[in-house]
């Protein structure tokens, strides 16, 4: 089936929400009353975005505040400072139940309005409601003054333990299991006050330092040995648990770690498909609008009768996506889905989401307020390039992780660009640059062009409109045989800036509505 879409054109000089400009901003849109999942994939990556069966597109060169098409790479994803200290929150609360309502750093700020053609959508980036970042050099800071105030602790703690333990051992102590599984050896009395001279005597955190470190050389020298020799030894001769001491935990090692079985909470997430809405959808929509309703309310100050079922649906259970589901794609198919995030069964946060032939994106994300304490925004994002990497494993080429839009010109949107690695797309080449290639050229400018090489165009750019396709009284026709059979004043002009912002590809597999 053919995607089958209805040109807006563009429209300007209406208000930002992320600048606050009443006039500042312009962008281009479309109706999709069909879209495939290649069709649209191809769309995002010249930088368009949906909300609804809208389908719109910033002029990146006009409007107040330029947005940047941003896709995290999440293969070589590793969580920072901050995403580690969302997920051991996340960790307790479910271990233990504990949790602090009075410190909640990660409380999400308010997203802004997106859609320049529906008024009564309230289209806001799913992580643009998750800002509990500060810049990337303020979190740097904290995380090496945290690590060098955490170890120093452990030293304390620790200084008369065994250096010599098993590493089967030490693994365990790193897992993140609760802490009353550590067993702390007690320090050495004072002299004067019955010293055991059968116990170690207590030693200076700075001696153990120096022993750590010479004992790591020495198993790092055995392991290159046995690394670069051809003999086979028995496995209790390698230190085989060594390397892995040495890797940084992933996203799923945190989300997956074994809960305790007194656990105080069960936390499920469940994937349904939303359009066509599936048997478990239609199951829990009230329950989930109910809960989108109450996140309207609380966190963005909407009045009762605004959050209806129907803007509800509209605006994020209907989709455009025909749904697919081929052989060899993921499991759940191709389209639109809802992530319902259950605990202790009910509903606490939904994240809705498109799965595409070569990602995950991100559409939004509404919770319980009751719950902001878990920084949900935060962890649903971390749950999704989780979830990216799990339909990795089945289907290779979808590997890539969408988050809408980056604002560098607004200082508060500036968070998603530490879900590193990641890229930004040239708004003229349409090409995929690291985003630390970036941001010195958007320091000075809020527009950019990233692709260094000049002599770069947009390798879609159309070359012709002939064989644009169009639908015109139900029957589709190349663009040329169209214009012979128009009548009226000529759309060209309006048919061509089409074909610039969808591209020669989509230009000729999509249909073009014209009345």
């Amino acid at each position: 089936m053919a995607s089958v879409v209805e040109f807006k054109g563009p429209r300007e000089g209406y208000r930002c929400g992320y600048c606050d400009s009443p006039a500042g901003k312009v962008s281009s849109g479309m109706w999709a009353h069909s879209m495939t999942v290649q069709d649209y994939q191809a769309l995002i990556d010249r930088g368009w975005r949906r909300s609804g069966k809208y389908v719109y597109k910033p002029v990146m060169n006009q409007t107040c505040c330029p947005q940047y098409t941003i896709r995290c790479r999440p293969l070589h994803f590793q969580p920072s400072k901050s995403h580690k200290k969302v997920l051991k929150k996340m960790f307790k609360f479910l271990s233990k139940g504990e949790f602090s309502r009075g410190n909640n750093e990660e409380e999400p700020m308010d997203s802004q309005m997106d859609d320049a053609a529906v008024d009564d959508f309230v289209l806001k980036s799913k992580l643009d409601i998750q800002s509990d970042h500060r810049p990337l050099s303020e979190d740097y800071n904290e995380v090496v003054e945290s690590e060098v105030k955490e170890k120093e602790e452990n030293l304390e703690t620790k200084e008369t333990k065994e250096l010599n333990q098993s590493h089967a051992k030490r693994e365990k102590l790193g897992s993140g299991e609760p802490s009353r599984s550590v067993k702390v050896v007690p320090s050495a009395p004072k002299p004067g006050k019955g010293a055991d001279l059968s116990k170690p005597p207590c030693r200076k955190a700075k001696d153990i330092r120096k022993e750590r470190k010479r004992q790591k050389l020495i198993l790092k020298s055995q392991t290159d040995k046995l690394e670069g020799s051809q003999i086979q030894h028995e496995p209790q001769s390698l230190p085989s648990e060594k390397p892995k001491l040495n890797q940084p935990k992933s996203v799923e090692d945190f989300i997956f770690d074994t809960l305790p079985e007194d656990a105080a909470h069960q936390l499920e997430v469940r994937v349904v498909r939303s359009s066509p809405p599936s048997s478990q959808f239609k199951a829990t929509f009230q329950e989930s609008y109910q809960v989108y309703k109450r996140y309207q309310m609380v966190i963005h100050k909407d009045p009762p009768d605004k959050p209806t079922v129907s803007q509800f649906t509209r605006f994020l259970c209907s989709s455009p996506l025909e749904a697919e589901n081929p052989p060899e794609g993921p499991d759940c198919g191709y389209g639109s889905f809802h992530q319902q995030y259950w605990l202790d069964g009910k509903i606490i946060a939904v994240g809705v989401i498109d799965v595409l032939p070569y990602c995950v994106s991100s559409v939004y994300l509404y919770y319980d307020p009751d719950y902001s304490f878990l920084s949900l925004g935060v962890y649903s994002a971390l749950r999704e390039i989780a979830f990216t990497r799990q339909l990795h494993e089945k289907t290779f080429q979808l590997s890539y992780y969408y988050m809408g839009f980056y604002i560098h010109s607004c200082p508060k949107m500036r968070y998603k660009g530490q879900y590193r690695p990641s890229d930004l797309l040239c708004p003229e080449t349409y090409v995929w640059v690291p985003i630390e290639q970036c941001l010195s050229a958007l320091e000075s400018s809020k527009y950019c062009r990233f692709n260094q090489d000049t002599k770069a165009v947009d390798e879609e750019r159309i070359k012709e409109l002939d064989q644009l396709r169009v639908l015109y009284k139900r029957t589709v026709m190349p663009y040329n045989i169209y214009k012979k059979r128009q009548k009226g004043p000529s759309d060209e002009a309006i048919v061509q800036q089409y074909a610039d912002l969808v591209g020669q590809t989509c230009s000729e597999r999509m249909l073009l509505f014209r009345s």
